[in-house]
């Protein structure tokens, strides 16, 4: 199945000295994919003549003016950055000429464009952000993870019902397991938010586990964890920073002696394996769910390697049907939708 994928190739802390390279990887590695670098045109062929590579049937350069930087305010990047390679990327996506966006740029100024481009589905009230993170057993799907810090428990109940297809469809998982993160498994722990939340679930087509806690989100207990934006964000930072913590010990007491240098010369081969193993660059690619059309949040700070996971985070979600599943599900779950009220006014 052929896939288009637009690609913000200004945005994130290195532009296209990654974008670029990560792009031309992709095409090398999948035959059905087309691509198409948003941004300065100059620019951009400079970086692909640099990589030996040139526009072709595959690969095309779509110009825009405009870039928004990474300390830029959401609201000044959708009111004064109407050509930004972010905007356009995502237009390009509305407009049904790309399947998917992906994105290194400011989250806040992605999410506002996104939402104002896009708009969310009919019968979700809030976009939520999804990721993967390492468990005992493969992988653990998380939202939100910092998109909405206050919910009620439709939306919490709203983002396990996409996060639920998002796990079907990438993970090839007839009827994924669903966890609502807690301050315990039973069912009088938490707080009134949480347990309406549960409620919800309960009554729900959906395969709920029932309340998890912070450890079973690496025991791999469920393929899903649901929680707030605040919640999500803390729990994946707190994650982030534990695994640096751990490499710099390591490395520390490797260091300590001649003995522990010899030491880690034998234990090489394991020390590399399990740093591949717990490699934030294999996970980098946050989706943004709810949309009416796929966007994908690249690291900013995120090197070819990691960039190219994004990518290919966008052309598994394309491919896979994520968008219909999701409307699907919705409608069996007799969602209403909502009324609209975003305005449709050009910012």
């Amino acid at each position: 199945m052929d896939i288009t994928v637009a690609i913000d190739a200004m945005g994130g802390d290195h532009g296209p000295r990654v974008t670029v390279p990560a792009a031309l990887k992709a095409l090398e590695s999948d035959t059905q994919l087309n691509v198409v670098l948003v941004g300065l045109t100059d620019v951009i062929e400079t970086e692909l003549k640099a990589n030996h590579a040139s526009v072709g049937s595959r690969l095309r350069i779509h110009h825009a003016s405009e870039v928004v930087t990474m300390d830029e305010s959401p609201q000044s990047a959708l009111k004064n950055k109407k050509d930004s390679s972010m905007r356009v990327a995502i237009n390009l996506v509305k407009s049904g000429e790309a399947n998917a966006c992906v994105s290194a740029g400011n989250t806040g100024a992605l999410m506002a464009t996104a939402r104002f481009v896009l708009k969310t589905l009919p019968r979700i009230d809030r976009p939520a952000i999804a990721s993967t993170l390492p468990n005992e057993k493969g992988n653990t799907y998380m939202m939100d993870l910092g998109a909405n810090a206050d919910c009620t428990p439709e939306h919490l109940y709203q983002f396990a019902i996409m996060g639920a297809m998002l796990v079907s469809c990438v993970e090839r998982k007839e009827r994924p397991s669903v966890g609502l993160l807690n301050i315990g498994s039973e069912d009088i722990k938490g707080n009134e938010v949480v347990k309406q939340a549960a409620e919800l679930l309960k009554a729900s087509h959906l395969n709920f586990y029932g309340n998890v806690e912070g450890d079973d989100i690496f025991k791999g207990t469920t393929d899903l964890v649901v929680s707030d934006g605040f919640v999500g964000n803390v729990s994946l930072k707190t994650a982030e920073g534990l695994a640096h913590m751990m490499g710099k010990f390591l490395s520390e007491e490797f260091k300590r002696s001649w003995l522990t240098k010899l030491m880690a010369l034998v234990a090489m081969p394991v020390l590399k394996a399990f740093k591949k193993r717990l490699d934030p660059r294999r996970y980098n690619g946050a989706s943004f769910l709810g949309l009416r059309g796929l966007v994908v949040k690249s690291h900013g700070g995120a090197d070819a390697v990691a960039y190219l996971s994004a990518i290919h985070v966008a052309i598994e979600e394309a491919r896979s049907g994520v968008l219909r599943r999701i409307t699907e599900q919705l409608e069996i779950e007799h969602i209403q939708p909502k009324l609209v009220t975003e305005s449709s006014q050009d910012a």
